[in-house]
């Protein structure tokens, strides 16, 4: 279960999501989402954008808290700066102005004017482009402007998204199309006039008002940033974990005997053998000198000393 809050039934009405395009300009396929008809507008059913609002954020939450690249694509006018200024607080990417064909498909094109772009802004940041003429310089400086409307909010893709998120699929079909083919998932805020065959979570609502959309567009980034949030403390509490077991092998490491290191030298083994020898007890030893012939056995006080003479060996003839 995600921890942000899914706007209720009377959040959306006041918001307006619940008006559809016009009887005339209505798509079959969304009407199982469209509740009733006033006024020649379709009305869509509430209770099912509630239910697929919530399926679509729990998804994107999941999905944030794996790590997962997520791109904002809306370049209609009402809603480029809602998609731009919530991508940006959540965490995600954007693009706002034009989807360029082959973002997905033709990606390690895309990534060479990504790199291109860095380096004149990184350019301009250390001042490598001091040496330039003034002509030169202005050119430059057009030509980042000119690809950072486009660029700008995909700078830091490496390589193709895990997810997009969509407004209006009917104007966004290209990039709807791209995610499929490369096997992207789609999240879409659908109106009553948009095909939703291809896209994987339909959020049914209106995605003309601006409070429509900007309601849709905040609940969706609130259910990512809670997700990129969840990713951070994960990170944190698996460095943590890995810094303690290094400390505790270090440790572990240095507390080693002389017998249980595995490098003993030969004078540490000779210092351990007299360290033993030296605490084993002694033995008697038992002396027995020569005793020369003047040397006299003494005996009882009552008996007279005899000479003791000494036994001499035998001389062979």
């Amino acid at each position: 279960m995600t921890k942000h809050k899914v706007p209720k039934i009377e959040e959306l009405i006041e918001a307006g999501v619940h008006f559809g395009h016009q009887i005339r300009r209505w798509n079959p396929k969304m009407e199982p989402y469209i509740y009733t008809v006033s006024k020649n507008v379709h009305i869509i059913d509430l209770e099912d954008t509630e239910r697929l609002l919530k399926e679509a954020c729990e998804f994107l939450y999941e999905r944030a808290a794996e790590g997962k690249k997520i791109v904002f694509v809306g370049t209609k006018k009402q809603s480029k700066d809602i998609v731009k200024g919530e991508a940006v607080r959540c965490g995600a990417m954007y693009v706002n102005e034009r989807w360029i064909g082959g973002t997905v498909t033709n990606f390690p094109t895309i990534k060479k004017n990504l790199d291109k772009l860095i380096k004149y802004i990184r350019g301009k940041e250390t001042g490598e482009f001091e040496m330039y003429t003034k002509k030169e310089r202005l050119l430059i400086d057009r030509e980042v402007e000119k690809m950072n409307l486009v660029y700008g909010g995909i700078l830091n893709l490496t390589e193709i998204p895990d997810i997009v998120f969509v407004i209006d699929p009917r104007r966004e079909k290209t990039a709807v199309k791209e995610a499929k083919l490369a096997g992207i998932p789609v999240v879409a805020v659908v109106d009553t006039n948009a095909d939703p065959t291809g896209i994987d979570y339909i959020i049914p609502g209106n995605d003309d008002a601006i409070k429509s959309v900007a309601l849709l567009v905040r609940t969706v980034a609130d259910a990512i940033e809670e997700g990129y949030n969840e990713f951070d403390r994960k990170g944190k509490a698996q460095e943590k974990k890995e810094q303690k077991e290094k400390e505790a092998q270090e440790k572990k490491e240095v507390v080693v005997t002389a017998t249980e290191s595995p490098v003993v030298t030969t004078d540490v083994e000779e210092l351990e053998e007299k360290l033993v020898e030296a605490d084993e007890p002694k033995k008697p030893v038992k002396i027995v000198e020569e005793e020369s012939e003047d040397e006299v056995e003494v005996g009882d006080d009552s008996k007279k000393a005899k000479p003791v003479k000494k036994e001499k060996a035998k001389k062979s003839k």
